[in-house]
């Protein structure tokens, strides 16, 4: 059975990007249940939530400004993910925007 070819170079990103982004969200999953770790009730919503729009309509948001254009999941959405599998994978939480912890030495 011959697959046909995507329309375009922007259809395949675009599909490429929709698989990229089911399979994270499965992934995040699937190593937080091995790990015995519990996500909120936020977290496993925002999974499924995440994982139903993508497969619905291609990407989870809908403001083309919150995202780049050709991507399946919003900048916001993309660092949410990654802050989910770090706690699976049982890692501290990195640092935003170059905050000292408490009783840090300051210069």
């Amino acid at each position: 059975m011959k697959r046909k070819p995507p329309a375009s170079p922007y259809e395949a990103q675009r599909e490429a990007a929709k698989r990229a982004a089911l399979n994270a969200l499965k992934r995040a999953r699937r190593t937080a249940e091995k790990a015995g770790v519990s996500l909120s009730e936020w977290e496993g919503e925002f999974l499924d939530s995440v994982g139903e729009r993508v497969k619905t309509y291609g990407r989870a948001f809908g403001d083309p400004e919150k995202g780049a254009a050709g991507q399946a999941l919003s900048s916001m959405q993309g660092r949410k993910l990654k802050e989910i599998t770090a706690k699976a994978k049982g890692e501290t939480p990195k640092r935003r925007w170059g905050r000292k912890g408490p009783g840090a030495a300051s210069d």
